[in-house]
């Protein structure tokens, strides 16, 4: 019997240990590929009146992560909330659609997200999510708009004109997010 739980234990400190080196200091040897087609797939699964953010593909970089994203704001009634991330870095890059971003100021309603949820566990990391910002930076955005929002800076569309899509990319210096994760639509249709 103590063999038996000396074996698990020493199972599981290899495995922790085999975490930690998949996360070291040495950068990935390949490119990762994101295709347009994989994109569009992704952001077919979106409701066509409400709001998605699907992560595509999250790379191990060695000192940090690297999460690619899409994401999907209807212009037909649908609750946008504000949120801010603790940890990620994130850049988006206007694909289609227009919008007020507001960024910075305070948050209304603040509450953390749930750590056991997808937004904790896969998106961004421990955040908080609001219900609006007060006094923040407003900015009408459109196709080819490139905005980059650090960590802690509360961020919504307090208007969506037109259905957007943008991508998003996620700088995880923390690893936060889960290396190697694969979106499950892409890894049914085989992708890389």
């Amino acid at each position: 019997m103590h063999r038996a739980i000396f074996g698990v234990l020493a199972l599981l400190f290899a495995l922790s240990q085999a975490v930690t080196l998949s996360q070291s200091a040495l950068p990935p040897q390949s490119a990762t590929d994101v295709t347009d087609a994989e994109l569009k797939a992704v952001i077919k699964l979106a409701p066509p009146d409400g709001i998605a953010d699907q992560q595509l593909r999250v790379v191990d970089m060695g000192k940090y992560n690297v999460a690619i994203g899409v994401l999907h704001r209807s212009a037909k009634p649908a609750r946008q909330g504000a949120i801010s991330h603790s940890q990620l870095t994130e850049i988006y890059h206007m694909m289609e659609g227009s919008g007020t971003f507001v960024t910075g100021g305070a948050m209304v309603d603040p509450t953390p997200a749930p750590p056991d949820g997808i937004i904790h566990k896969v998106l961004v990391g421990p955040s908080i999510n609001g219900t609006a910002i007060r006094n923040g930076q407003s900015r009408k955005v459109g196709p080819g708009d490139v905005i980059v929002v650090p960590p802690g800076v509360a961020h919504w569309f307090s208007a969506v004109e037109s259905d957007m899509n943008y991508l998003v990319v996620r700088v995880d210096a923390d690893h936060v997010l889960p290396a190697g994760y694969v979106n499950p639509a892409l890894a049914r249709s085989g992708a890389r």
